[in-house]
């Protein structure tokens, strides 16, 4: 087995170019202004989307990833509304895990009204697990590799989240991301009607700020996890 060169701080994969930004652009726009090496995987190339081309899409991804600082980001060609449990298709995010040898990983939560986004997150998850056995055998034969966590963020569902990131900071890229989606996020004589050009964006803003209120914040991005969080602060907030 060989050692791959690259390490990233977190990988976050999408079922389709924009989901990312949505759950959680402006995270990734905070830690990429800390220093940290962030990448995004998207599982296909939205080759159903009501608006939009492929060659489109994927120009507006690139615009998009860095906007907000991303190192790389990565298409694969799974299929547009085909991301069912699939053993090939298992591999292929093993190979990019272990390409890449996060620390961290997220994906979309599982809940939500797409088919392909919950697709996507159980087909991460399965990924998370297997890219760590030894004896798994991928076809670029890379080591095994072992992240320390996979959390996971929301597209357009609302959900009571297991904790939140202040993103007060940096909410202004994360529109800036999002409007860089025009084919997608902008009304125009030629689109679709479709609720992604009536206002999504707007909607997302609102539920970030609505998070952000509860925790006392102008704007956070809330996440679910599937294990318990380990938080070094006390009681006052202070770092202990």
């Amino acid at each position: 087995m060989r050692m791959a060169k690259n390490n990233l701080d977190i990988l976050a994969f999408g079922a389709h170019a924009d989901d990312v930004e949505i759950g959680m652009g402006a995270t990734i726009a905070k830690y990429a202004a800390f220093g940290k090496k962030i990448g995004i995987c998207d599982l296909t190339k939205a080759e159903l989307s009501s608006n939009g081309t492929v060659e489109m899409r994927k120009k507006e991804a690139m615009d998009a990833a860095e906007i907000l600082g991303v190192e790389m980001r990565e298409t694969l060609n799974l299929p547009d509304r085909g991301l069912f449990i699939n053993q090939e298709y298992i591999k292929e995010i093993v190979s990019i895990i272990r390409k890449y040898r996060p620390s961290l990983i997220f994906a979309p939560y599982f809940k939500d009204r797409h088919p392909d986004h919950g697709g996507c997150a159980r087909l991460v998850e399965e990924a998370v697990f297997s890219a760590g056995i030894k004896n798994y055998q991928t076809e670029d034969n890379l080591l095994p590799h072992r992240v320390k966590n996979i959390y996971f963020y929301m597209i357009n569902g609302f959900h009571e989240p297991d904790f939140v990131i202040d993103v007060s900071a940096t909410m202004d890229k994360k529109i800036a991301s999002l409007q860089a989606y025009k084919s997608q996020f902008t009304k125009s004589a030629e689109s679709f009607d479709t609720p992604l050009v009536n206002g999504y964006i707007e909607t997302i803003q609102a539920r970030e700020s609505l998070f952000g209120k509860q925790a006392g914040v102008t704007y956070a991005e809330g996440f679910k996890a599937k294990n318990p969080l380990i938080m070094n602060l006390d009681l006052f907030g202070e770092e202990i």
